[in-house]
């Protein structure tokens, strides 16, 4: 992370990224685990902080200027709420985890273009000033 108002976008696109990152393990993990009786999927928890750090009055430069980069930490939790569709309580349904991982890897490779061009646009104004 790096310490100044200019590089926000580059942060919290950088936490985004971190965050899609260890989704990524969790959804593979959970695919690993389709046969294991008992076991419960697991996922992560970032786009409601994101959503919640965004939303108010401003414009987008304002509230990501003024965004709080402690409070998009992401947070891996049990998904309990799921209901079994096996006897031996596993609730993971390997479809529904193949999409949501091709889904998350189009997530990442985006937000580090995104952070790519963040850095272009920098060393533009850096170089023509």
């Amino acid at each position: 992370m790096i310490n100044s108002n200019a590089y926000n976008y580059i942060n919290i696109l950088d936490k985004a990224a971190d965050a899609s990152l260890k989704r990524n393990e969790l959804i593979s993990n959970n695919i690993a685990n389709v046969d294991t009786p008992g076991y419960k999927r697991k996922d992560i928890q970032f786009q409601t902080y994101l959503m919640n750090e965004m939303m108010g009055n401003g414009s987008l430069d304002q509230k990501v200027a003024g965004a709080n980069l402690n409070s998009l930490e992401a947070s891996v939790y049990t998904d309990h709420v799921s209901l079994s569709y096996r006897l031996d309580g596993n609730n993971v349904d390997i479809d529904t985890e193949s999409a949501s991982l091709a889904e998350n890897q189009i997530r990442y490779y985006a937000l580090l273009d995104s952070m790519s061009q963040e850095f272009s646009r920098i060393k533009t104004a850096l170089i023509t000033n």
